[in-house]
């Protein structure tokens, strides 16, 4: 297998090199812009599977596909959820959210293996895909959730949560009034419904509402740890993958 990474973010693209090579794939290149992805593509052959980054340094790496064709089946590496992803049709074979998730790439890994599907031009619709991710405006986001407590139901305003967090394989929110509630679906499932104006997935265990960050402080190895109003629980800190979107999402 042929496997190309483009990513510019050079830390997040070691990592996954070293998280395919414990699924014992070899990159074969890993690039860091539109500009170098460019060269390279036009100058060799395309692989079997293309790693993308949907944000790159000197821009978005559809860019790639206005002057190239594609033809590598496509796996993308981003931070936006879904509904972004199905503004444009291509043969891509899934999508990573960041900061990726080792048992996630194993699966995506195996299903590009067991599918390999026909290598075909890579068709999207960039003017569809910029309008999603600059001003999705037409987004219907959750303003309340129903949770079951006991006998009742208890309705929570979505501006009442401070965080979404997973512990033991379950799904919670906790409140402003320093209150934790069991939810019946999963991280993933949640951060689809949340305004991303105002939720930030910060790792793979908590997303956070702006509101709710009483303080921001410097932490090992370049991330950050956030303090919130009233959780305090275990430590929420902000991956290393992840701080660049972080800083963008609070400015």
């Amino acid at each position: 297998m042929n496997v190309l990474i483009i990513e510019d973010e050079k830390p997040a693209a070691r990592r996954l090199n070293r998280m395919l090579g414990a699924l014992e794939i070899e990159v074969q290149q890993m690039l860091h812009s539109v500009e170098e992805s460019l060269k390279w593509l036009q100058n060799n052959e395309h692989p079997d599977l293309i790693f993308l980054d949907i944000q790159l340094s000197d821009g978005l790496s559809f860019e790639i596909f206005e002057e190239i064709d594609v033809k590598s089946a496509i796996i993308f590496t981003t931070a936006y959820d879904e509904y972004a992803l199905k503004a444009f049709k291509l043969n891509s074979i899934d999508y990573l959210l960041k900061p990726l998730d080792e048992d996630e790439l194993k699966v995506a890994v195996d299903k590009f293996k067991e599918y390999q599907p026909q290598q075909s031009n890579v068709q999207v619709n960039l003017d569809d895909i910029r309008k999603l991710l600059i001003n999705p405006v037409d987004r219907k986001f959750k303003k309340r959730i129903s949770i079951k407590v006991g006998q009742h139901i208890k309705i929570i305003n979505i501006d009442e949560i401070e965080c979404f967090y997973s512990e033991n394989k379950s799904t919670y929110i906790h409140t402003s009034e320093n209150r934790n509630f069991l939810l019946d679906h999963s991280l993933e499932n949640w951060q689809e419904q949340l305004d991303p104006e105002q939720f930030f997935r910060v790792n793979r265990t908590f997303i956070v509402h702006i509101n709710a960050i009483k303080d921001i402080i410097a932490y090992s190895n370049s991330r950050l740890k956030l303090i919130l109003n009233s959780y305090n629980e275990t430590e929420i800190i902000v991956s290393r993958e992840r701080v660049k979107d972080f800083k963008n999402w609070i400015d």
